[in-house]
């Protein structure tokens, strides 16, 4: 069954439909009827024929048993024919691609299925839908025996917890079914959206149609209590004039108004979730063909709401406006972690027209606050100074009882573990979201109580520690590049001291004797590039650095005039440890000599705050850079690119020079058994002619919050870029370095229009790492960008993501390579 289900994702993909190619497959799990998953208590009907053909008996079954049971409703009458119903509460909304139904054929003693049906469903149990596909269609073929199973695929989706099931007959024979769902869990939570009902464009004599055809709520001027187009998960294409489905109108992708019709210059969307949660960000979907008049939006304000009223403080975003790439995008519009149950945003138009054709959330349940309690420790004997212990027998008694519990504690310890393994190999796929976070969690709360602020460690062990150890409560002491604060720490119960992993302090002896104090007068703020957990980091003005740093240091720069450079500082009020990890890490950055690694200049140690002053890049960091980028149609020659095109176009060849630099910054750091944690295109700075080096501080950034994941609030992990091992196991190596370099492959040959697996929530993410390590062939990849030779997608940028980590290329390899495809 699964190899029909990759052909028909393969199929939509050879004729461009990547979203829902991606989407299906990752969305066409078996919700539980076949499983047993879904319990006896949520099947029910509207009657049956008999005991032996009640409700509970409508499971799919593939055939594996005798056939022998299937719901069968009394027998239909012409005028109650529709009334009759197999329903499924799947316990919580969920989005359904795909359903199966099969006969009763009772081992040749039966032969009774359903040849048409129909569906409704509902998400609150309440308000029921007819299911009708993009045509209109409400009748769906069954079956035409009582053996096969029969698929189909319900386009477009539904988003619904209740699902009936309604035979249509004839009243020639008596009608049984078995059933089952496949889908997965909606994570969006969104129950409804209500929007002003798309709008008719004419375009050079073509009637242009913009309205939400599939919206399965009220339908006036105003849409409401409904979903539909902008959660199809369907995104449209560049040209809004083209379809995904040859069948339909032009603009049928997208839902779309005009400026003329909105006196205020916005369109309002309201949008209703299952419950009060903590949004992280919202992703909009919209074209920008802006020889046609349609832009994307100039700016948004979202207003929430959690109970009667909304509040008084709205987010408002403005995206980077681009005048360059007519390409359909995603925009990600951060929330800043605001909690509600409806959200109202405001669009504003920047042109003419404005075309959405998908919206999503990435939340949250609202976190409840824990209440502060002192804990007792021993029992009322021992709390008593009054009352003292005399007995020779008393450190025996305690020694015993201190040994029993540790073994009761391991045996716990393995049992847990067993448990949560066998969740990977026997539960079924759509559970795997919460186990693998279970998982994750479980190890991240475990990694965070003994990892220190900053990247402290350097030694000449790769940081790989086994499942066992984590579950032991071991941390890794890996040396690492990347920001620290993607950990925060597990701050100790008086909230002063933190547990620091220990450090070979041979490593740390004497100071660099070209790391000199920089006077601090001579630096002048510029902007405020982001803030970590324990300190900030700022662009600024260096005046007469280039005197100030010693030959090996000099980089290039007019003397003249101030040299911009990042300045990372530690707050004030930071404790004793945090303080010495902020000093050891400048030690271990003195050392780093690279052209392609950003390097420590100077410092301002003598007084508060705490300084370190490294190389800044006047063209930014890659991934803001390649935006405003666009990809020439021709390898033509790049002579005077910079004068003549102003920077606005790039080449192939180009792209792949900026990787080769990134390759060997990475080649310089894995020579020294240092593991980056946090390679992207967001940590990777640009310089004059295409200059490209390694940073570390992405992460600090408010512009790159969406690329982060927290878990429970503590650990800040950058999953899309991680490796699978480095997700579930806590473990960072230099070939888990390798497979983040495939991504930031991805994200170069793409220009960073879009996330990597933006198609994908959060959990989804994780949901794909567990594929991963099951290596059943259902693991979703980055697909190749367009501009991408075979060569370089498969033999390079898949092999950095093999399941086995000693399988994937070496970075010295990985250079050698592209520097292969460029002679």
């Amino acid at each position: 069954m699964w190899k029909n289900f990759n052909h028909i994702a393969h199929m939509k993909d050879r004729v461009g439909h990547l979203c829902v190619c991606v989407l299906i497959e990752m969305c066409r799990y078996p919700l539980g009827m076949t499983g047993g998953q879904i319990q006896d208590e949520d099947i029910s009907a509207s009657s049956h024929w008999s005991e032996s053909t009640a409700a509970r008996f409508g499971r799919l079954d593939f055939d594996n048993g005798d056939g022998d049971g299937a719901w069968c409703p009394d027998i239909m009458s012409e005028a109650d024919g529709l009334k009759e119903y197999l329903q499924v509460d799947l316990r919580s909304l969920h989005f359904i691609t795909l359903v199966g139904t099969q006969g009763r054929h009772a081992d040749g003693m039966g032969n009774e299925f359903a040849q048409r049906y129909r569906i409704k469903y509902s998400r609150d149990g309440s308000s029921w839908v007819g299911w009708h596909d993009r045509k209109g269609r409400q009748i769906i073929e069954g079956n035409s025996n009582a053996y096969d199973v029969v698929l189909k695929d319900l386009e477009p989706p539904i988003i619904a917890r209740f699902v009936r099931f309604m035979p249509v007959t004839d009243h020639s024979m008596i009608v049984c079914m078995r059933v089952e769902l496949y889908g997965c869990e909606w994570l969006d939570g969104l129950m409804s959206y209500s929007i002003p009902d798309g709008h008719q464009m004419i375009y050079r004599g073509l009637d242009v149609f913009f309205n939400d055809s599939v919206y399965d709520g009220a339908s006036a001027e105003r849409l409401t209590k409904g979903l539909g187009q902008l959660t199809d998960g369907t995104w449209g294409l560049d040209d809004f004039l083209h379809s995904h489905s040859y069948n339909f109108w032009p603009g049928y992708d997208y839902v779309g108004w005009n400026n003329r019709s909105f006196p205020r210059g916005y369109v309002e969307m309201i949008f209703e979730f299952d419950h009060v949660r903590n949004f992280s960000s919202m992703k909009v979907h919209c074209n920008n063909m802006f020889s046609r008049g349609v832009r994307m939006f100039r700016q948004v304000t979202c207003y929430f709401r959690s109970g009667s009223e909304w509040e008084a403080d709205p987010v408002t975003f403005r995206p980077a406006v681009d005048r360059v790439s007519q390409s359909a995008r995603f925009i990600t519009v951060p929330l800043g972690d605001r909690t509600a149950s409806t959200i109202k945003c405001r669009f504003h138009f920047s042109d003419l027209w404005m075309l959405f054709s998908e919206v999503a959330f990435q939340s949250g349940k609202k976190k409840e606050k824990k209440k502060k309690r002192k804990a007792k420790i021993g029992c009322s004997l021992w709390d008593d100074p009054t009352h003292k212990v005399d007995d020779s027998n008393t450190r025996i008694l305690i020694g015993c009882l201190v040994a029993i519990i540790a073994i009761l504690l391991a045996i716990i310890v393995i049992i847990l573990w067993r448990q949560v393994w066998q969740k990977i190999f026997l539960s079924p796929p759509n559970a795997s979201v919460s186990c693998l976070k279970e998982i994750s969690e479980h190890l991240w709360r475990s990694a965070t109580a003994t990892r220190p602020m900053l990247r402290l460690f350097f030694s000449k062990k790769e940081s790989s520690t086994s499942c066992r150890a984590f579950a032991a409560g071991g941390s890794d002491g890996a040396p690492h590049y990347a920001e620290a604060d993607i950990i925060s720490l597990q701050e100790s119960s008086d909230s002063s001291t933190y547990s620091i992993t220990a450090v070979n302090m041979n490593f740390f002896a004497g100071t660099d004797s070209s790391m000199r104090e920089f006077p601090r007068h001579k630096l002048t703020f510029k902007e405020k590039l982001g803030e970590g957990q324990f300190g900030e980091v700022h662009l600024c003005e260096a005046e007469g650095m280039q005197d100030f740093l010693g030959e090996d240091l000099s980089i290039e720069g007019n003397n003249e005039s101030p040299l911009l450079v990042a300045v990372k500082t530690l707050r004030e009020d930071a404790n004793k440890n945090a303080r010495n990890d902020f000093l050891k890490e400048i030690r271990i950055m003195s050392r780093l000599r690279d052209p392609n690694i950003v390097r420590l200049l100077a410092v301002c140690v003598d007084t508060d705050p705490l300084c370190m002053i490294t190389e800044y890049m006047e063209n930014g960091d890659l991934n803001q850079f390649l935006c405003n980028l666009r990809l020439k149609a021709a390898d033509e020659d790049e002579i005077k690119q910079e004068e003549t095109e102003g920077k606005s176009m790039v080449s192939y060849t180009t792209l792949i020079g900026m990787a080769v630099q990134i390759a060997s910054g990475m080649k310089y750091l894995s020579s020294l058994n240092f593991v980056h944690r946090d390679l992207a295109t967001r940590n990777c700075l640009v310089g004059k002619k295409y200059t490209i080096k390694i940073a570390d501080f992405g992460m600090s950034r408010n512009l790159y919050r969406g690329d982060y994941y927290r878990i429970q609030g503590r650990a800040v992990l950058p999953i899309r870029w991680m490796s699978w091992e480095s997700i579930l196991l806590g473990k960072f190596t230099m070939a888990s370095d390798v497979w983040a370099f495939g991504v930031t492959l991805w994200e170069i040959l793409t220009l960073c229009k879009e996330q990597p697996y933006s198609q994908l929530s959060d959990e989804q993410v994780i949901e794909n790492t567990g594929e991963f390590f099951r290596e059943q062939g259902k693991q979703v990849y980055l697909p190749k960008p367009p501009c991408c030779p075979d060569r370089i997608y498969k033999d390079l940028m898949l092999s950095c993501w093999r399941r086995n980590a000693k399988q994937r290329p070496s970075f010295q390899e990985i250079h050698s390579q592209l520097l292969e495809s460029l002679a």
